[in-house]
């Protein structure tokens, strides 16, 4: 599949009628009255010479291409933290049983429209996934685009583009300024499927100028980081962070730090630096594992962006600036924005843990006392304060979750407010899977099936019952609306103020929606205070 321009056919669905893409000609399936392309090409391949550089365009075609299946997935990293092999102890309830076919070969998206070449403009949906910067492809069955594109008229795209070692490592000082953004093609993979969009949007029904960028968990953090990419501006016009607010991304000083634990992982000098072109894949990836699970040189934390080991550097071109820190990007000052989170995003970060669920007191103490030093007992006492009845399970995943993400969201929301160019809204998902015993609530993923209203696709994940369908027909609503006009108002949730430092209204999407003004008013101000 990854030699050829598109992945092969498994099934004789009805063909929409070809279109003119700016590469060449394409037809695609009819799937329950939406047009459905998989596997379009929008790059070359990225193994060999084009190793770690900017995305090239594809060698144009003449002969009509079939798009029926999806093309190669990036090769996939480890995630610091992980286990080689090891998936996220969430992946059977999501429904990540399977491995995807993998290689150098990926530079492909998919696409859902409601109809091709009709003069509508409709608004485009470009979806970034998550895995952090190492895993994840635009081919889940949980970000299929069909229900989206059906519900609101809209045009959905996914995206794979290099992870990892392959996408972010910096390589101008050991191979030359051919390399300076070799630490962000992963991230300008991205930016050539804007200009894909940009140029072939209207022969799919949709808007070039009308474009909403949106991902959760490292999809999030991407989001972020084209908001400060010089290269994109103007090929979106309204973004949605979900659960992943990218303030800083890897310093470049780090990065080549980074690069030069991989040569050594791999036993070449750095004289020999050009040998990282011809290098095994799989070998690649595997000496990129055992690199990011290095300590950083003179401090007792591993290489790269919270640990997540190769990720977008700061290279001062592709990437001049951390994407929010210490403000937000002027570049993208007239962006409005949507961002928030789950209310209980770190239970999937512990769920691995054995004691997940039955943890004592003391064992809350020892976890805190780790991560937060003198602010463990005050954090603490605060949140025990407020929540009396709470287990000791219930208090560390709210801390976790207040301190980090929550807290991050909202720094990023301040910071754009500060720019007074653009609106911005917050939301927090309250509704809790049922999975587990209930015993996760409201997780981290757990709006994909929501924003997608693919609910079907994981059953072990939303449960039984009419609820899920009623979260994810507020939330799928809410984010269609935000792409067509830039606010996210409409008929299915009550009236949603945008966020502001005075009155800081939070959507709470739930069976029942509601706005909550400054939620959690005190332990907000808590972190905000630098205690973190």
């Amino acid at each position: 599949m990854g030699s050829s321009v598109f992945g092969a056919t498994t099934s004789n669905p009805p063909r929409t009628e070809v279109v003119l893409t700016s590469n060449g000609p394409v037809r695609g399936s009819i799937e329950a009255g939406v047009q459905s392309f998989k596997g379009l090409r929008y790059g070359a391949p990225t193994g060999g010479a084009n190793r770690f550089i900017p995305p090239r365009k594809p060698t144009p075609w003449k002969v009509v291409q079939d798009a029926l299946a999806f093309g190669d997935s990036a090769p996939q990293g480890i995630i610091p933290g992980l286990h080689v092999g090891e998936k996220s102890p969430i992946a059977e309830l999501m429904g990540h049983t399977e491995s995807e076919a993998a290689s150098e070969d990926c530079l492909f998206l998919n696409l859902w429209t409601p109809a091709l070449n009709d003069g509508r403009k409709r608004p485009v949906m470009v979806w970034l996934h998550g895995g952090a910067f190492a895993l994840g492809s635009g081919s889940s069955p949980i970000y299929n685009g069909r229900q989206l594109a059906a519900q609101g008229d809209v045009v959905v795209v996914t995206v794979n583009h290099r992870l990892d070692a392959l996408g972010y490592t910096q390589l101008d000082k050991l191979l030359g300024p051919e390399y300076a953004s070799s630490g962000a093609v992963g991230m300008l993979d991205i930016v050539a499927v804007l200009e894909w969009v940009r140029d072939n949007a209207v022969a799919f029904g949709g808007d070039p100028d009308n474009v909403t960028i949106f991902g959760e968990s490292g999809g999030g953090w991407k989001v972020s980081v084209i908001l400060a990419m010089p290269q994109a501006k103007g090929l979106f016009h309204r973004a949605i962070i979900q659960s992943g607010p990218g303030l800083k991304m890897t310093p470049k000083s780090t990065g080549e730090i980074l690069a030069a634990a991989l040569l050594e992982e791999l036993d070449i000098p750095p004289a020999d630096a050009r040998k990282l072109l011809d290098v095994p894949t799989a070998d690649l990836m595997a000496a990129a594992g055992r690199a990011a699970a290095r300590p950083l040189p003179g401090k007792d934390a591993r290489i790269g962006f919270s640990a997540v080991g190769f990720s977008p550097v700061v290279d001062g071109i592709a990437l001049p600036r951390d994407p929010f820190d210490p403000d937000a990007p002027e570049i993208s000052a007239d962006v409005p924005i949507m961002i928030g989170t789950t209310a209980n995003e770190a239970s999937q970060f512990l769920l691995h843990d054995p004691k997940f669920g039955k943890y004592s007191w003391a064992d809350v103490e020892e976890r805190l006392q780790a991560t937060f030093k003198e602010q463990a007992a005050p954090a603490l006492a605060l949140y025990r304060s407020r929540n009396p009845s709470a287990s000791p399970t219930d208090i560390l995943v709210d801390i976790l979750t207040q301190s980090g993400m929550i807290g991050m969201s909202t720094k990023l929301a301040e910071r754009k407010l500060e720019q007074k160019a653009a609106k911005v809204w917050l939301y927090r998902l309250a509704w809790g899977t049922p999975a587990l015993g209930g015993l996760l609530k409201s997780t981290h993923a757990l709006d994909l099936p929501l924003v997608f209203n693919t609910t079907e696709v994981v059953p072990k994940l939303v449960g039984p019952g009419p609820d899920p369908k009623a979260v994810a027909t507020q939330m799928s609503m809410t984010w269609i609306a935000f792409a067509r006009h830039g606010d996210p108002n409409n008929r299915t949730i009550p009236k949603w103020p945008d966020y502001s430092t005075v009155h800081r209204d939070v959507m709470f999407f739930d069976v029942k929606s509601h706005v909550v003004k400054d939620p959690d008013h005190d332990m907000r101000s808590f972190w905000a205070s630098g205690n973190k």
